[in-house]
């Protein structure tokens, strides 16, 4: 019967604190896989300016952006570009909201529902994606089931939007996410629940002191001396995080082309392609580079009569160099992501089962267990 209780235990421990989490981290990955590849999507969708707004009799799938200029009918958005302001229909919508920090800064964007946004500055930038319909004798952005509206409150440069959505559109730890909380709260209530039934019972000695353990299973990697082998997950896993962007930085201008094509035509009509050169001019920004001179560099941008692509006049359009063939080094990274979070999860287990190992020699030291 004490053997059943010590499975019962270790099991809803499993459940709670590993099973529930790490499932919760597919899901919040998968989000996250949605949100970059529902901006890329949009990023080859026409822009909607005033002359595309002149023409647009029935609606259609546009991308704008703007400046946050007012709220009416509390769910109701104005966006103002430079001659044209366009309603968005709030309703029932997330938004996402970048810091307004430093440019380039990788944290996660937060999400935020649609009756916060009222509280957001005026003159905040907006990019907002997705369907534009005729509704009461206007043109409004409004959701629908099959195509969501897209929205992102930003800052700082609009070129350099794209690049900090693909890179940092995604959970700086995907084990902590809206299920790890509810896991955590289940387990701990089991788990004293269980220490308070067998406290009162010595013949169960045994069982509720695990179970006692069981309780703060959430702290012990924390704990010395198993604490550096999670702080080298934590380092691990944020180097994995990097990777991971850089894998998608280095597709994030393939988007526009076809394989073995190097050439296309951007939704504004302007050429886009690749150029390769041995030597990277100095008004070409740098995007990726692979630390190996043999490498060449793959610059990507508008192509007219110059000798390489030039800066585009879609501002979402990559502009910039990558050291080495963008889909090898897309792989190259990919296979480094994956391992270090494969090594990183290994020291956490092997820090949990240190100090695991470390508590029950403590306590059988003291004659408690």
């Amino acid at each position: 019967m004490q053997l059943f209780d010590l499975l019962l235990i270790i099991s809803l421990a499993l459940l709670c604190y590993g099973l529930a989490p790490f499932l919760g981290a597919f899901i919040s990955r998968h989000s996250w896989r949605v949100f970059r590849q529902r901006f890329n999507d949009l990023c080859l969708s026409p822009i909607l300016d005033y002359t595309a707004y002149q023409r647009c009799v029935h609606g259609g799938r546009f991308r704008f952006i703007g400046g946050f200029e007012s709220i009416t009918d509390e769910y109701t958005l104005w966006i103002r570009a430079e001659t044209i302001s366009i309603p968005v229909s709030l309703s029932g919508r997330y938004t996402y909201l970048f810091s307004i920090t430093e440019e380039g800064d990788e944290e996660t964007p937060e999400r935020i529902r649609w009756d916060r946004v009222s509280s957001l500055t005026e003159g905040i930038k907006i990019f907002v994606g997705g369907s534009l319909a005729l509704k009461d004798e206007r043109l409004v952005f409004v959701s629908s089931k099959e195509e969501p509206l897209f929205i992102i409150f930003y800052d700082g440069n609009d070129r350099s939007l794209p690049i900090r959505a693909i890179h940092a559109g995604r959970n700086k730890n995907e084990y902590w996410n809206p299920i790890t909380p509810y896991a955590f709260i289940l387990g701990a209530f089991s788990q004293l629940l269980i220490v308070l039934s067998f406290l009162s019972r010595p013949t169960f000695r045994v069982t509720s002191i695990v179970a006692f353990i069981a309780l703060f299973t959430p702290i012990i990697p924390f704990l010395p001396p198993g604490l550096l082998c999670t702080v080298l997950y934590n380092s691990l896993w944020h180097k994995a995080r990097q990777f991971r962007g850089y894998r998608d930085v280095a597709r994030l201008p393939l988007k526009y082309l076809s394989a073995g094509v190097w050439r296309s035509l951007l939704p504004d009509g302007e050429l886009y392609g690749m150029s390769r050169v041995d030597t990277l001019p100095e008004h070409i920004p740098l995007l990726l580079s692979s630390n190996r001179e043999k490498d060449q560099w793959y610059v990507f941008g508008r192509i007219d009569e110059t000798p390489l692509p030039r800066e585009p006049d879609d501002l979402f359009a990559t502009f910039g160099a990558i050291q080495g063939d963008p889909e090898i080094l897309a792989h190259r990274y990919a296979i480094k992501a994956h391992i270090l979070e494969i090594v990183s999860g290994l020291f956490l287990i092997i820090g949990l089962g240190i100090n695991l190992f470390s508590i029950i020699l403590i306590l059988h030291q003291l004659h408690i267990f």
